[in-house]
């Protein structure tokens, strides 16, 4: 068992970002072996899960004439427009039913506001308007963070990003985690990482 001080996020295993789903991310669902093995490890697991409302700005159906993947300004800076995925109470939305949800004692959901999306389990796309992860996890007195999960390019790269900047040592298991690799997003983000002091393992 670690120490009561690290937690486990898992990020966004989801059926949407699985095989079949409405953004799979390649052997998305290869992961969850590892990823359910890991929780027994840790006193602290916490989960998030995409939560978009219907129509929500991310979506390149909610820009006429627009294509997903393409990128467009928003008032928070650029954002990549993606296929519908995770609505509120969706299938997609779920838990992919091989994660082993019991062991998390908590469930941040993210981009449920339908202005802005957030791919960080810390802020939304804005670095500024909190999840309340941060709090949860110094109420429990957690000082490092090790990030699994989908995809490593996105939400996981832009967790760990955040929770560097807001002071926690953080691990990001590779071998746990999948990218989506849009147009190099996966060594730039790695990169970026490496660049903040995030550990790279696997």
């Amino acid at each position: 068992m670690r120490p009561s001080t690290e937690a486990l996020i898992v990020i966004d295993i989801q059926n949407d970002f699985c095989p079949g789903g409405a953004l799979a991310v390649a052997e998305g669902d290869a992961i969850i072996p590892a990823v359910n093995a890991m929780m027994d490890d840790f006193a602290t697991v916490v989960l998030t899960q995409d939560w978009h409302p219907a129509g929500h700005s991310s979506f390149a159906a909610s820009h006429p004439g627009a294509h997903p993947f393409e990128t467009v300004r928003m008032e928070y800076g650029d954002q990549t427009l993606w296929p519908t995925h995770c609505v509120q109470g969706s299938h997609g939305a779920a838990f992919h039913p091989g994660l082993r949800t019991s062991p998390a004692q908590a469930i941040i959901r993210k981009g449920f506001r339908r202005g802005i999306d957030s791919y960080s389990a810390f802020f939304e796309n804005d670095r500024t308007t909190p999840t309340g992860l941060d709090g949860l996890l110094r109420a429990r007195g957690v000082s490092a963070v090790t990030l699994t999960g989908l995809a490593t390019d996105f939400c996981v790269g832009f967790s760990a990003l955040d929770a560097a900047r807001l002071g926690f040592a953080v691990t990001v298991e590779l071998a746990a985690c999948r990218a989506i690799d849009l147009n190099g997003s996966l060594a730039a983000m790695l990169e970026r990482m490496r660049a903040a002091g995030v550990r790279l393992e696997g």
